[in-house]
C-alpha cells in the first residue's frame, strides 16, 4: 500500500514538473488547437473517432502539430487497448510480440488493440512486412506517425489499408491562443506592459518565430517565462509579473527586429518585390532581416521557388534549378551555414532576366477551365493501349514529331472548344527571346486570343502566402 502511496506522489510530482508542452497536451478533442479540415464539427477524423469506427490511419505533418496528441485522443475515445512504440527503437521481435499480444487480447477478452508506431517511416521493410498481416486482418489497428511523405517511406501495402490525414502547420492565431493557453497554466494573469514591446507583440513575435511548430512555441515560451520571473525578482505574485518582448528574445536568443505577425508578411512581400525589381541589394538586406529575426528558412526557400517561376520563368530556365537546389541545402545544412546558399540563390534570382508569362498562362488556362471550357480530347491524342481504344479510332490521324526531320509536326493538341486560344505568350527577355523566335518561325505567334495581363492576377496556390 505504501508502494502505492509513493508512487502515485512520485507521479504527481513528474506531472507539476514536466515541460510545459507536455502540461497542455489535450485531454479531448475539443481542446486541440488548430486541425479543423480534420477537427472541426463534421470533419472525416472528427466523425470516426466520435463513432469509434476509425481503422489503421497514418498521421503525416511537420512536428508540434499534434501527431502524437491526437494518436493518444483516438486510443482514448477508443475501446481499444493500446501499444505506443517507436519505429526508431522497435525490431521485429517487438512487432511480433505486438501482434501476440493483440491476438491473446481479442480471444481472451474481445477487446482490439491500437498501436501507436511514432516515425513510422524509419520502419524497415522487414518491419513493416511482419505487421503487414495484422493490419490487413484488423487483428491490429495501426496508428503511425510520421513527418515524411509516407508515399516514398511507407510500404504500399500498409499504406493502402490506412486512412492518410495530412496535418498543417498551426496558424498564427493558433499558436498565439496556445500561448496563452501556457500563460494560464503557468498562472500569469497580467496583460503585460502596453505599447510597443508589451504581451500582445511577444506573442506575435513567438507565433511567427514557431512557424507552425506548437511544441517549439511552447518551450520557447516556458523559458521566456522563467526569464520574466527572473526579471520581477523572487518571490513576486504572479499578476506582477509581466511577460514583454524582451523576454521572448532573450528565450529566443535573437532580437525579434520588431517582427511580429504583420511584419512577417509585410517583409516577406518587400523581399519578393525586391527580386522582382531586379535589386539584388535589397534582396540581400530583407534576407538578412529575417534570418535575424528567426524567420523559417524553409518558408524563405519555399518563397524563392515560387518566385523563380513566377517572375523568371523561361527567361532563365536555370533559376528554378538554383532555387530547388538552395531550398535541398536548406534541408541538408541547415542554419547558419544555408544563410550562403539562401544568399546565393537571392543574388541569382535578382539578376536574372525576368518573365512572368508562363505564370499568366496557367491563370489564363484555368480561367478558361474554369469557366467549363473543358472539350473531349482530340481522337488522334487518346490513348491507344488495348483492343477497345482500337477499335473506337484512338490515336487515328496522330503524326509523331519524332519522324519529322525538324523534330515538329503543325498538329492541333488543344479541344475543339479552345483551339486557337494563345495561353503562352513568351516575352524576349533572357533566353525566352529564343523561344518566341521558335514559336513565330512555326506560325504560333501572334496568338488568336491574348490572355488578359491586366486583369486580376491568379489565385496564389492553397498554403501560400501572398506578397
Amino acid at each position: 500500500m505504501s508502494d502505492d502511496l509513493f508512487s502515485a506522489a512520485a507521479d504527481e510530482l513528474a506531472a507539476a514538473s514536466a515541460p510545459l508542452a507536455d502540461r497542455l497536451r489535450p485531454r479531448s478533442l475539443e481542446e486541440v488547437v488548430g486541425q479543423e479540415h480534420l477537427l472541426g464539427m463534421g470533419k472525416p477524423m472528427r466523425v470516426l473517432v466520435e463513432a469509434d469506427r476509425l481503422s489503421s490511419v497514418v498521421l503525416w505533418g511537420p512536428p508540434g502539430t499534434g501527431k502524437t496528441t491526437l494518436a493518444r485522443l483516438i486510443a482514448g475515445a477508443s475501446s481499444a487497448h493500446l501499444e505506443a512504440r517507436s519505429a526508431v527503437t522497435s525490431t521485429v521481435k517487438d512487432v511480433r510480440e505486438v501482434i501476440a499480444g493483440a491476438q491473446a487480447r481479442l480471444g481472451e477478452r474481445g477487446r482490439r488493440t491500437i498501436l501507436f508506431l511514432d516515425e513510422v517511416h524509419r520502419f524497415n521493410k522487414a518491419q513493416q512486412d511482419a505487421l503487414l498481416p495484422a493490419v490487413e486482418t484488423g487483428l491490429v489497428i495501426l496508428i503511425g506517425a510520421t513527418t515524411e511523405n509516407p508515399g516514398f517511406s511507407v510500404n504500399s501495402a500498409l499504406l493502402s489499408r490506412s486512412v492518410l490525414f495530412r496535418l498543417e502547420p498551426l496558424n498564427d492565431d493558433a499558436l498565439v491562443t496556445l500561448a496563452r493557453r501556457g500563460l494560464a497554466a503557468e498562472g500569469l494573469t497580467s496583460t503585460g506592459p502596453p505599447g510597443d514591446g508589451g504581451l500582445e507583440e511577444a506573442l506575435e513575435v513567438l507565433a511567427v518565430a514557431a512557424a507552425g511548430d506548437g511544441r517549439h512555441l511552447l518551450t520557447t515560451l516556458e523559458v521566456a517565462i522563467s526569464l520574466a520571473r527572473a526579471r520581477a525578482g523572487a518571490g513576486a505574485p504572479a499578476e506582477a509579473i509581466d511577460l514583454s518582448l524582451v523576454d521572448v528574445e532573450g528565450a529566443m536568443g535573437a532580437k525579434a527586429v520588431r517582427y511580429g505577425v504583420d511584419a512577417h508578411y509585410d517583409v516577406a512581400s518587400a523581399f519578393i518585390k525586391s527580386i522582382r525589381g531586379s535589386d539584388p541589394d535589397a534582396g540581400l538586406y530583407w534576407l538578412a532581416r529575417m534570418l535575424e529575426a528567426g524567420e523559417d528558412p524553409r518558408f524563405i526557400a519555399r518563397r524563392l521557388v515560387i518566385s523563380a517561376s513566377e517572375d523568371i520563368g523561361e527567361a532563365d530556365p536555370m533559376a528554378l534549378v538554383v532555387a530547388t537546389a538552395g531550398a535541398q541545402a536548406v534541408e541538408l545544412v541547415g542554419l547558419p551555414e544555408a544563410r550562403i546558399n539562401l544568399a546565393q540563390v537571392v543574388v541569382h534570382l535578382a539578376q536574372a532576366p525576368k518573365s512572368n508569362r508562363a505564370y499568366l498562362g496557367i491563370g489564363a488556362a484555368l480561367g478558361d477551365v474554369g469557366r467549363g471550357l473543358v472539350g473531349e480530347v482530340p481522337p488522334p491524342l487518346r490513348d491507344t493501349s488495348g483492343q477497345a481504344s482500337k477499335r473506337l479510332g484512338h490515336g487515328v490521324g496522330y503524326r509523331y514529331p519524332h519522324d519529322d526531320p525538324s523534330g515538329w509536326v503543325d498538329q492541333q493538341y488543344l479541344p475543339d472548344v479552345v483551339a486557337g486560344r494563345r495561353y503562352y505568350q513568351p516575352s524576349q527577355h533572357g533566353y525566352e527571346g529564343r523561344v518566341a523566335q521558335r514559336l513565330a518561325a512555326r506560325g504560333a505567334l501572334p496568338s488568336v486570343e491574348q490572355p488578359d495581363t491586366t486583369s486580376d492576377q491568379p489565385a496564389t496556390p492553397a498554403g501560400e502566402e501572398t506578397t
